[in-house]
């Protein structure tokens, strides 16, 4: 009767819910991510007035050169990587939390992360980065050659992912997606065991994470990766809000089940997998976002928390770059432990207050 009462009262929730009414909080929540942009853009090792700034990205003459070459070059495509990356952690987290209805699901339960590991691992252990002809060869080498490492990773355990999620029950898919992942992990300690110094120490430096590694000829890949993932997202906002209440409610309104999911699994690898290619594996944006876009919205229509995420996403990505930069310092802290210290007091918080935390994804 219980879990009946709360799917209930779930679904008089989102009956209610009116994209419009909360617009205006969406505008305020699109203001904030501009405004950490610039914030990101101006602040570094150099600070940058916001007169000079507004200059430079009007096309205008600051009164320093060099500003112009530290924005243009170095700042602007960090900034763009850090909002598309937040972007895609945020919605991608959301749509693994209602899909499995676990709200400590994040983008990287598919064991996505972990293939792009074991990818990664594979060139830089076995072969290094630099000074391997066969890389060059097939045009690995360079600024493309652990991102494609990465991606070719994360490729194939999307495909095996892809190949079972017509096939299995949902939760049989997240027990093999986890399973994926412990088996990718273990490859890349045995390889860690048997590399040198050297070589392990790049590998653990991609581990920590970082947006300022993507160039603007990585961001003509990057970001059409990430506007086809959150296109296909925003396509499957209705039926996630079906998920919400359990695979035999929504193919009983109508819902595709089987489609459905397989679009969804897809929206978010491709989200989680393209970040993890290009920025290294970045922790606990992607479970904390969903969680705070429902608490400021309080609703679970993805209609609203959907754009939510993408937008809150990509504002704490920026704010967690400008602490990591340390302004007016030239040290940079690891930026998965920014990213720890902002969402996992969340995570926490969740889980010690809420007490609905099961009923709200009860089927």
């Amino acid at each position: 009767m219980s879990t009946h009462n709360a799917a209930r009262r779930q679904a008089q929730g989102l009956s209610c819910a009116q994209p419009r009414s909360r617009a205006p909080l969406l505008m305020l929540l699109g203001m904030v991510l501009v405004g950490a942009f610039l914030l990101d853009l101006a602040t570094g090792s150099v600070m940058i007035p916001l007169r000079d700034l507004l200059a430079i990205l009007t096309g205008g003459t600051p009164l320093k050169a060099a500003w112009a070459d530290i924005i243009l070059k170095f700042r602007m495509p960090k900034a763009l990587t850090a909002a598309l990356a937040g972007a895609a952690l945020g919605v991608s987290g959301l749509q693994m939390q209602t899909l499995f209805r676990n709200p400590l699901s994040g983008p990287y339960v598919l064991g996505i992360s972990s293939g792009a590991s074991f990818g990664v691992a594979l060139v830089v252990l076995l072969v290094g980065v630099t000074g391997s002809t066969w890389l060059v060869d097939l045009g690995l080498a360079g600024d493309f050659g652990m991102a494609l490492a990465a991606s070719l990773g994360s490729a194939s355990v999307l495909l095996l992912i892809l190949l079972f999620a017509r096939k299995v029950p949902t939760m049989t898919l997240l027990v093999l997606g986890l399973m994926f992942g412990y088996a990718a992990s273990a490859l890349v300690n045995v390889l860690l065991y048997f590399s040198v110094a050297e070589r392990i120490q790049t590998y653990i430096s991609w581990t920590f994470g970082s947006f300022g590694g993507v160039t603007w000829r990585q961001m003509w890949v990057l970001a059409p990766a990430v506007i086809f993932g959150l296109a296909v997202a925003f396509v499957s906002a209705k039926p996630l809000n079906a998920f919400l209440l359990g695979e035999t409610y929504a193919h009983s309104m109508g819902v595709p089940v089987q489609r459905a999911r397989f679009g969804i699994i897809l929206s978010a690898a491709v989200l989680a997998g393209s970040v993890t290619a290009f920025c290294g594996p970045i922790s606990f944006l992607g479970v904390a976002i969903p969680h705070l876009c429902r608490m400021l919205f309080n609703t679970s229509d993805h209609r609203i928390v959907m754009p939510a995420a993408a937008l809150l996403g990509g504002s704490l990505a920026l704010v967690a770059d400008l602490i990591a930069q340390l302004p007016g310092s030239q040290v940079v802290l690891p930026l998965n432990a920014v990213t720890a210290l902002i969402g996992a007091p969340v995570v926490i918080w969740v889980i010690l207050h809420k007490q609905n935390l099961r009923s709200s994804f009860a089927s």
